[in-house]
């Protein structure tokens, strides 16, 4: 009896929270409630006891109003980020392949409604031929339709749209994800922990659980910059509070001078993630584009300090800001040609810099 009670209450469980039966879900749970749990003890042990800055309330509430506001943001987009996609290329290739599938069809019927009214011609000129009605025989409709149209045989559109931009790996085998077994596009990458290939793949970010990708890396980067700018902010009333009330309660110094330490080192790491992050952005770079860049096939060859997707900071800026606002729009960059490549290696001349070349 107790044992069927406790599995029907384990299979109820797994029902309403699915992320508990799944060893990977629920680590990647316990990660976003510990990182909820952090900010609440961080910012909680500040008001328990800064006195003034609860005087400060009362007197100036905007101030402790945008605060709150910010650190209300920074979670929402934390959590908006873990949830939006990063661009997993079987969603895109589904997409693509029901599109094209679509247009046959329309096509299809067109072509049958185009040859349904070329027969209904030649009987009514028939008739008025013979004066006599159409004979029977000649009802079956015998429709040609071009074979590129009418049969999509063992080339999809995808495999065709991924094809057209690798024209340096003329076989489908090269371009197949082993674990996957779909053509990967230039950029995509297999990830491991999600087991799915994700476009334009940047990492794996342990702390969201999920792939930064095309899809959510630039949430992922006003995610680091809020995040960065609670922190300093969070700091400074800690660092306050300590000037005003150092040697008042020695235990309660000790306390927020080891938050205050942990503080400062997130804040390092924060920094340079967004100053790392900003970089790759100016560039159109990916983290495993430069960390592994000797080992990818379709960077071999190419220059350290050639970035062979960049078209200019100012147009690399807005392609990944204003280009990419939906996480259901997707881009598919081609590989460049070798002019292409050749003009990007070329140096820099007095003439590019007053014409904005890099811009």
């Amino acid at each position: 009896m107790g044992v069927s009670c406790g599995s029907y209450l384990r299979d109820r469980c797994s029902r309403l929270f699915p992320f508990f039966s799944d060893p990977a879900l629920r680590s990647a749970f316990y990660l976003k409630l510990a990182l909820v749990l952090l900010h609440i003890v961080f910012v909680g042990v500040l008001f328990l006891f800064d006195r003034d800055l609860i005087e400060k309330t009362k007197h100036e509430p905007w101030y402790t109003a945008m605060y709150a506001l910010l650190f209300v943001a920074t979670l929402i987009q934390y959590f908006v980020t873990a949830g939006t996609s990063p661009g997993y290329v079987i969603d895109v290739q589904k997409a693509i392949d029901e599109r094209d599938a679509a247009a046959r069809r329309k096509l299809l019927a067109s072509n049958i409604q185009k040859a349904v009214d070329d027969r209904d011609a030649a009987a009514r000129k028939t008739l008025l031929a013979s004066k006599q009605p159409a004979s029977s025989k000649n009802g079956d409709v015998v429709i040609t339709v071009d074979g590129r149209n009418n049969c999509r045989g063992n080339t999809t559109a995808w495999t065709k749209l991924v094809m057209s931009l690798s024209p340096q790996r003329s076989s489908t085998t090269s371009l197949t994800c082993s674990y996957c077994n779909i053509p990967q596009p230039p950029r995509a990458k297999h990830c491991h922990d999600c087991n799915k290939c994700v476009l334009q793949f940047d990492h794996h970010c342990v702390w969201l659980g999920t792939c930064i990708g095309q899809g959510n890396h630039c949430r992922f980067w006003w995610y680091i910059c809020e995040e960065t700018a609670l922190t300093i902010w969070t700091s400074i009333l800690y660092t306050g509070y300590l000037k005003s009330n150092i040697l008042k309660a020695w235990w309660a110094d000790i306390i927020l001078i080891i938050l205050l330490v942990a503080l400062s080192i997130s804040l390092i790491f924060l920094m340079l993630l967004l100053l790392f992050h900003s970089y790759l952005i100016m560039t159109n770079q990916t983290t495993y584009e430069l960390v592994r860049r000797r080992r990818i096939v379709y960077l071999r060859g190419i220059p350290e300090r050639v970035y062979p997707f960049s078209e200019g900071v100012c147009r690399n800026l807005y392609l990944f800001y204003c280009a990419r606002s939906s996480s259901s729009m997707y881009r598919l960059e081609r590989l460049p040609t070798a002019q292409e490549l050749e003009d990007k290696s070329r140096p820099y001349t007095c003439y590019d810099v007053l014409s904005c070349r890099c811009c």
